[in-house]
């Protein structure tokens, strides 16, 4: 059980099956249960979900795969958004595979109890998930798509787990298991129309604050005080940064508008992210808008998925980059670099991610004998 969390009985909410798709009893498909906590849709705007990019994909992905998918948190996206999706919720069915986005303890908000104001059942849930599964032999995958897993967890030592990281340097024993995009969104993206495109804004930052204070301080805030500049998200502490133009959150939906406005960003990332090339979503959306991720040069791997070009060491190289990129913006120049940004995204396709994962799958169900 994760420290923090206590039994919580599992009420996963049972949704619409797919069409023609066969009962529990009745199916010779191997059967994923896939735990996470946000949405699949766009969700709500009060939400730091980021996994919104890649999540539905991933899901309809392994259907196209032939896997049967059963979702096993809360329904938020009917809940709280009021989506009614095609999917399959349900409690505890039988599984071959049990997939989670690693949750961790969130002091006040998920170690609570139920039903305490502000309390989020997640944790308890995939207590209840692991004990049900995990701890009986299914096979498990955990992504740690937040480096939250301890280092010396027990889950790491499971013959039944494994551990997949969004990270280029994953930990000692951990899978790589980069956050996907969808293949058509990087076949349709058109380098010399994205660089026609006018772009108002020569800087923009689109992401949340936790734990990004450091990065901002020295890559983002020098360089807004010589641009003009955006900063959409939710970042609750700013005193320190007063010339920066803070708009708060932004919906899901508007993240691409922004992007597609701007001339360049910055990829913020904390520090446990930077250290092992743990790529979040934000590289995806900024480079399919055409919009230059310029890279802090300490981040390893750096250089695999963004140009040379767009590395920067402190907020006064980011000025210059953007000011460069200004001068250029239009030219073929500006063209042959967004192409340059989006032919290193291709370690990210969602097909190779299915294929990996697959991999994954494969060796675990035949080392646990839970194969069909």
């Amino acid at each position: 059980m994760t420290p923090g969390g206590e039994r919580h009985a599992g009420d996963g909410q049972r949704g619409t099956r797919f069409p023609g798709q066969p009962g529990a009893s009745g199916t010779s498909r191997l059967r994923i249960g896939f735990s996470f906590w946000g949405f699949l849709g766009h969700g709500i705007l009060d939400t730091p979900d980021g996994g919104r990019f890649w999540r539905r994909p991933i899901v309809d992905a392994l259907i196209d795969a032939g896997y049967e998918v059963i979702l096993l948190q809360v329904n938020r996206d009917a809940g709280e958004a009021g989506d009614d999706l095609p999917y399959s919720w349900d409690g505890f069915p039988d599984l071959d595979v049990l997939l989670a986005e690693w949750r961790w303890a969130l002091p006040g908000r998920n170690t609570t109890p139920c039903g305490n104001p502000g309390h989020t059942c997640d944790l308890h849930r995939q207590n209840d998930l692991l004990d049900h599964y995990t701890a009986t032999g299914t096979a498990t995958i955990f992504w740690d798509t937040d480096r939250q897993l301890p280092a010396g967890d027990p889950l790491r030592d499971l013959g039944n787990a494994a551990i997949c990281e969004p990270a280029m340097l994953p930990a000692s024993g951990a899978r790589c298991l980069l956050h996907p995009l969808p293949d058509t969104a990087l076949d349709a993206a058109d380098p010399d129309a994205l660089a026609a495109a006018c772009r108002e804004l020569p800087l923009a930052y689109v992401g949340n604050q936790y734990d990004r204070d450091e990065q901002f301080d020295r890559f983002f805030a020098p360089a807004a005080a010589r641009l003009p500049h955006r900063v959409a998200g939710k970042w609750p502490r700013t005193g320190q940064w007063p010339h920066v133009n803070f708009t708060g959150r932004c919906a899901f939906g508007e993240v691409q508008t922004i992007y597609r406005t701007a001339l360049a960003t910055v990829l913020l990332l904390p520090g446990r992210y930077a250290r092992v090339g743990h790529v979040t979503q934000r590289l995806f959306e900024a480079v399919l808008a055409g919009c230059l991720p310029l890279t802090p040069s300490p981040i390893p791997a750096a250089a695999a998925f963004t140009p040379g070009r767009l590395h920067v060491h402190d907020g006064r190289q980011v000025a210059e980059r953007v000011e460069w990129a200004q001068r250029i913006a239009g030219t073929a120049e500006h063209a042959e670099l967004i192409a340059d940004c989006l032919a290193r995204l291709e370690p990210f396709r969602l097909s190779t991610w299915a294929t990996r994962l697959a991999g994954v799958i494969t060796e675990l169900t035949a080392a646990t004998g839970t194969g069909r």
